[in-house]
């Protein structure tokens, strides 16, 4: 059995602007698929841990909801808050931007790390979007000198690269400790959750302009039945407009996004899922604290 000294276990903090890779990296680097992605910005919309156990470590990588300096709605706030919480206990931080180049976006989240005693590593995502590779180096060098970061690497999560690199470059960081979480465990979100987000990545894949946005999905019943596990589902539009945009001409668009849902659900429990949803109005949801503390967002008192 490994004593302390010889194990090691952390919380690494990933962190950017929205839009810029977070979850693909957290997937990619747990080896599992933990956080739902989309091309869309904000699809990650709470605090997700994604755990990865090796025989000499575990790594509680924390994905976070893109930073953002315009939060205008209460959701964007809350938001906002869970991915600066997630700074607090970190043992390291990645702080992901995308290897096309530093937008303003990406200094307004590098305003929140200037006081972290934790060490922050630049993790240059989407590579392969960059070629020759040598067109990266203007970049890289111009990174120096904007924070004393502890490591700057490019990596590639969609396509592997260079990750277990940046592996490295983690573990030589964390302190020796214990296990936080069981070496079976791969993420701290339960069943509800997860079908609820599986649910929300088809509909934000599906639909277009401003709906995916205002939408959210709440997983009102899950009941194991025999071989067959039962899912009811409400969606949240924000306005009467979205809901038959959602519908989609008889009903056809929701009943395709359901049946894409359905299948991923199904390939995650393991099991025959019979998936019912329904369209509701909520009006300005994402400005009420009543309704966003019901999704599961913390939104303070």
């Amino acid at each position: 059995m490994n004593t302390p000294e010889q194990f090691r276990s952390g919380f690494v903090a990933v962190v950017g602007r929205p839009n810029a890779g977070k979850s693909t990296l957290v997937n990619a680097l747990v080896g599992e698929k933990i956080s739902i992605v989309t091309d869309r910005p904000q699809t990650t919309r709470h605090r997700i841990i994604g755990i990865r156990n090796r025989p000499d470590s575990q790594v509680v990588f924390v994905d976070t909801p893109g930073l953002h300096a315009h939060a205008g709605k209460l959701i964007n706030r809350a938001m906002n808050r869970a991915a600066t919480g997630s700074l607090v206990d970190a043992d390291v931080v990645l702080f992901v931007i995308e290897a096309t180049g530093w937008r303003k976006a990406d200094q307004h989240v590098l305003g929140k790390l200037g006081s972290l005693r934790a060490p922050v590593i630049l993790v240059v995502n989407k590579s392969d979007l960059v070629r020759p590779p040598a067109r990266m180096l203007p970049l890289l060098e111009a990174m120096q000198s904007r924070h004393a970061f502890a490591e700057i690497i490019p990596v590639s999560a969609l396509q592997d690269g260079n990750l277990e690199r940046l592996m490295e470059l983690v573990l030589a960081r964390l302190p020796a400790a214990e296990r936080f979480y069981p070496d079976d465990m791969t993420t701290d979100r339960g069943r509800d959750f997860r079908i609820g987000e599986v649910l929300r990545e088809k509909l934000m894949a599906s639909l277009e302009r401003e709906v995916p946005y205002g939408l959210a999905v709440e997983v009102a019943a899950v009941e194991d039945d025999g071989g067959l596990t039962r899912i009811d589902a409400l969606i949240w539009v924000a306005k009467a407009s979205q809901r038959p945009i959602i519908l989609g001409r008889g009903g056809e668009r929701l009943k395709a996004i359901g049946r894409a849902a359905r299948l991923e659900i199904e390939a995650l429990l393991g099991r025959k899922v019979f998936l019912q949803t329904h369209v509701k109005v909520r009006r300005n949801w994402g400005d009420d604290a009543r309704a966003l503390r019901q999704l599961g967002h913390e939104v303070g008192s």
